[in-house]
């Protein structure tokens, strides 16, 4: 079979699978999200934190419900790491210090995963499985809690009320996340992922010195920072690993996880606004830009010429043998189109062309599918930039899902596509100006400008894959990169839900010929070109110094 069949293949198999997921998912979430009835475990949650899961929040309350548990989780998770030398279960790894502890923090709470620390040499089983593995858990369900509020916002009107935070939080937890990621160990485990406390052990000896793995629950971590969108990997060499990903049958799996519950929130949105249609039309515009991105990163991989990647079927430096060409792509195109992170090839060893696939699909807002409730309102937040350009053409008030989008709903979605782009150009400017952060770089020309672009775009814009190459390990990046972390996570999520109570306090417009049909194909068409207009004119400049002249160069 040939390498570009067998690729194709892949890609079919995990249509259909995301298509037999897609309403039994959709509908469960829906459910969830919309039920009176709280589970006793919930209830004994409840209890243990205090909340009242019945009360109504308005924006600012449900605002201040998310940065209060993830201000709480970042001391928690920092701290942990500070003691971990004297903490059992530590492998004798010592304490984390203060800048890296303060990145991991940042990172993990923020849905991010950036990691500046090899995950083997550096953390012990009680920070990896007490602390980022549980932060893998909550910060995805804080992500989907924040579009549920939104989808809540187009739902309701005449009231500011966009639901309660910690009984979402709960509910994305316990009926969704974890049920979902044991089913998912467990077939990670029959795929030969490992799941032990085991310690460090020898494993073979060589000229100057031996070869040593540790153990760990592995593959309970995989899931979730799959299923979640997270990324972050128990061991450097992420889902790249055999101990993570050891075949072709788990990389599948894996990608799978990565994208099921942001195409699924499709469905959970259409259902919840009581028109299936408009799901429909976002996921249409969702796997439009997924499938195009796919394609074409198979197409620069596999079709680059001279006798060593015809050999090898394309291009194959920094990617494993195991999953080829087309594995590698389509993971590639997932984890950077969704705040993943996770890899199981390098980027920085792909094609000129193919390391500005990976880096646009983070520039785009990562929003086709995007993360676990961040795709879904971020796409949200086109749709609506979209109905106001086809508002401006025809003299017409735009109108979204029965709701004006006036001056005040316009601001917000400006401030929210603004942030990132600010955020990533401003650090990589800054740092490409001094010596020190420059240093730190691999190479020269415009792949070492692209390593640093690259950095700052895939923590401002919560993804945490790295491009290899950086040395993101100093002061200057872990302090950086936390803060365009933290500051590209939240801010966003203030806007998103002042927007949303800003929606739930209108009076629905009742639909007239003139109203923009939003669950047509030609508004999927305005929305896809919407997006690479915006992300165009943005980032451009940057591209074109980084990996469009590394790609015209060879």
């Amino acid at each position: 079979m040939s390498p570009v069949l067998a690729g194709a293949l892949q890609l079919l198999a995990l249509l259909v699978a995301l298509g037999l997921s897609y309403r039994p998912l959709g509908d469960h979430m829906a459910r969830v999200y919309s039920s009176e009835r709280h589970l006793r475990v919930e209830k004994w949650i409840y209890k243990g934190i205090g909340a009242n899961p019945s009360v109504e929040m308005r924006w600012p309350a449900y605002l201040r419900g998310v940065l209060a548990f993830s201000a709480v989780s970042v001391l928690f998770l920092y701290l942990l790491q500070r003691v971990q030398g004297s903490l059992p279960g530590s492998l004798g790894f010592v304490s984390i210090d203060p800048d890296q502890a303060f990145n991991t923090a940042a990172s993990f709470v923020a849905n991010t995963n950036w990691q500046s620390y090899y995950g083997e040499q550096a953390m012990g089983h009680v920070v990896q499985t007490g602390g980022l593995a549980v932060q893998n858990f909550l910060s995805a369900a804080v992500g989907i809690a924040v579009a549920v509020a939104l989808v809540r916002g187009f739902a309701r009107s005449r009231t500011g009320e966009l639901g309660n935070f910690w009984s979402d939080l709960v509910r994305g937890t316990v009926r969704i996340l974890l049920p979902i990621s044991v089913i998912g160990a467990l077939v990670l485990v029959a795929c030969g992922a490992i799941q032990n406390f085991a310690g460090i052990h020898e494993v073979g000896q060589f000229t100057g010195g031996s070869q040593q793995w540790n153990g760990g629950a592995v593959a309970s971590q995989e899931v979730i920072k799959e299923l979640g969108t997270n990324g972050g990997g128990y061991f450097n060499a992420n889902s790249s690993h055999p101990f993570e990903n050891p075949d072709g049958l788990s990389n599948l799996f894996e990608i799978y996880l990565i994208l099921v519950i942001p195409f699924a929130l499709t469905r959970t949105f259409g259902r919840m606004v009581g028109s299936l249609r408009q799901g429909y039309a976002i996921l249409g515009t969702m796997a439009a830009i997924w499938l195009g991105f796919t394609a074409l990163m198979m197409w620069t991989e596999f079709a680059h010429h001279g006798p060593a990647f015809d050999l090898a079927g394309g291009a194959m430096e920094g990617k494993e043998t195991r999953f080829g060409i087309g594995g590698s792509s389509i993971f590639a195109v997932a984890t950077t189109l969704t705040s993943k992170g996770a890899v199981n090839s390098f980027h920085s060893s792909y094609t000129g062309f193919g390391g500005g696939i990976t880096m646009l699909g983070m520039q785009l807002g990562e929003i086709a599918p995007g993360g676990v409730g961040s795709g879904l309102y971020g796409m949200l937040i086109m749709a609506i930039i979209a109905v106001f350009i086809a508002g401006l053409m025809v003299g017409r008030t735009p109108e979204y899902l029965g709701k004006k989008i006036g001056t005040r709903e316009i601001k917000f979605a400006a401030c929210y596509i603004l942030i990132t782009p600010a955020l990533v150009l401003g650090f990589t400017a800054v740092a490409m100006a001094l010596d020190t952060p420059s240093n730190s770089m691999t190479n020269s020309g415009a792949h070492g400008f692209s390593e640093i672009l690259y950095a700052y775009t895939s923590g401002a814009n919560n993804n945490g894959s790295a491009f290899a190459g950086l040395n993101a390990d100093t002061q200057w990046f872990n302090s950086t990169i936390g803060i365009a972390m933290l500051l590209g996570r939240f801010l966003p999520m203030v806007f998103v839900l002042a927007l949303a109570g800003s929606l739930a306090e209108q009076t629905p417009v009742p639909e007239t010929a003139g109203t923009l049909r939003t669950e047509k194909p030609l508004f999927t068409g305005l929305l896809v070109g919407t997006i690479l207009i915006i992300t165009g004119l943005t980032y451009f400049p940057a591209l074109a110094l980084g990996p469009l002249a590394e790609g015209l160069a060879a």
